[in-house]
């Protein structure tokens, strides 16, 4: 056992260079500590088992099992609570035990960047101890329409109100408005803010790559923190609602084209960081133009209706987008839903004609560049960029948004990318559809926030800290 412990602190010791002769002292007198203990205690039957195979175990068990073990043998507690010892396993993962450290956050005393050469003081029995009684973690998809929350244990989103960005007085001040908006969505919850960690989605704002945008994306992220951390919220992690919806697609890497509440974003994703040097392209039609569109033509037919909510009903529920518009233009598209207290509604046309509009703007009297020439300029820009020797990272596009649900859009939208973009490029071009629909987002931080996927989101003192050890094997949670 003795043995072990040198082998494993040796290794641990050569990767972790100490910047002064005081830490070295430090780690030789700790490992003397460690031996000494070793020395008037044993680990039972595992003395026996050759070094190689316990070391295998030792992976085999990962940290949750290890921590379990402690608790009936004091020498097995001492080897697990070294902090040390846990990043080197973490850092040496083979198979079974895959597992990625990684921080989201910029929190009060700066974001947490690398292992091993700067490892805070934490426990990772700790940590493994407390996130096993939370039952999950709160989500908060901000939105850019409306707000959607809920819990991670559960398979949908459990109210929906409206977005922070437009909650309460909009000339408060940010902090204010942050501080009532999440003070609601506890209240509504029924749920202390000390005792649950939270995931929230930041909308898509500030695209740009100046210091200006740089600027307000980290104000934003800042007040997110500083009102949550005032209100005692144990964990946050705050990601960018187009990372959450590539999540959910099971993707780190990609484009995600967002159709907002009133415009729609292209965005670069890779390695789950958006990539604001490559330029996230933007056009200016989103949900709403779309929804008033779609009344515009039915006002023109005298097709009566109550509220743009009937409006928006019926595009999402008779609305499509062509795969060829001039040869929809010939058929017999009519079609009928009917409305509670409203009657029955009949559209033909407009069906298509609504989301034909991403498409070719001018139809709607908008002068912006189509849906598919935005995707197209991206594309070109990712290349151009040279971020990988691979260039499929970006060939992957992922739609989210509600109106992004409309049945056809990503085979029109494939097609039209395919044909701008000459053969060198357009080989191996995919668009999925939001794979969870209008709450393909807060699924995607479901997928960090929920225990059964074995993700764990833990704050000591100022640090936060995700521990991810994923079930999924086609999911890879990237560093920060």
């Amino acid at each position: 056992m003795a043995m072990l412990l040198r082998k494993v602190w040796e290794s641990v010791s050569t990767r972790s260079t100490s910047s002064n002769s005081t830490s070295t002292v430090n780690s030789m007198d700790r490992f003397d500590q460690m031996m000494m203990y070793v020395q008037t205690a044993s680990t039972g039957e595992f003395d026996r088992i050759p070094l190689d195979i316990f070391i295998q175990i030792l992976k085999i068990l990962g940290p949750k099992e290890s921590a379990k073990l402690s608790s009936v043998c004091k020498s097995w507690k001492f080897i697990v609570s070294d902090n040390r010892l846990w990043i080197y396993f973490l850092q040496n993962q083979h198979e079974p035990w895959d597992s990625t450290f990684f921080s989201e956050t910029h929190l009060r005393s700066g974001p947490l960047r690398t292992f091993p050469n700067s490892v805070p003081e934490l426990s990772f029995m700790s940590i493994y101890g407390q996130r096993a009684q939370v039952p999950g973690a709160i989500i908060i998809d901000g939105g850019s329409g409306y707000c959607k929350f809920g819990w991670s244990k559960y398979s949908a989103p459990s109210g929906r109100s409206a977005t922070f960005l437009e909650f309460g007085n909009i000339e408060s001040p940010m902090y204010s408005r942050l501080r009532h908006f999440f003070s609601t969505i506890y209240t509504r919850m029924q749920v202390k803010t000390s005792t649950q960690p939270i995931i929230v989605s930041i909308p898509i704002c500030h695209y740009d790559d100046t210091e200006s945008d740089k600027a307000a994306r980290t104000q934003l992220k800042d007040a997110i923190h500083s009102a949550l951390f005032d209100m005692n919220v144990p964990a946050v992690c705050a990601v960018n609602q187009a990372v959450l919806a590539l999540f959910a697609a099971r993707k780190v890497s990609g484009i995600v084209v967002n159709i907002g509440f009133n415009q729609t974003s292209i965005v670069p994703i890779l390695h789950g960081k958006v990539m604001h040097q490559v330029g996230v392209e933007v056009v200016g039609i989103g949900a709403l133009k779309l929804t008033g569109f779609l009344k515009e033509q039915m006002q023109q037919k005298n097709i009566y209706f109550g509220s743009l909510y009937t409006v928006r009903t019926l595009k999402e529920n008779l609305c499509y987008v062509a795969l060829d518009y001039e040869a929809e233009l010939s058929k017999d598209t009519s079609a009928s839903f009917q409305i509670a207290s409203e009657g029955c509604f009949t559209l033909s046309e407009e069906r298509f004609k609504t989301g034909e509009i991403l498409f070719q703007p001018r139809i709607a009297g908008v002068r912006a560049m189509g849906l598919q020439n935005a995707v197209a300029l991206c594309m070109e820009h990712c290349q151009d960029a040279e971020l990988m020797v691979d260039d499929s990272w970006y060939k992957t596009v992922v739609l989210a948004g509600g109106s992004a649900c409309l049945p056809g859009l990503a085979e029109r939208l494939e097609k039209e990318v395919c044909g701008l973009l000459p053969p060198c490029m357009n080989n191996g071009i995919r668009v999925l559809p939001p794979p969870y629909g209008v709450d393909s987002a807060w699924y995607g931080a479901k997928l960090i926030g929920n225990v059964e996927t074995q993700v764990y989101v833990v704050i000591i003192g100022s640090v936060a800290l995700q521990v991810v050890l994923p079930k999924i094997k086609s999911f890879d949670v990237p560093h920060s």
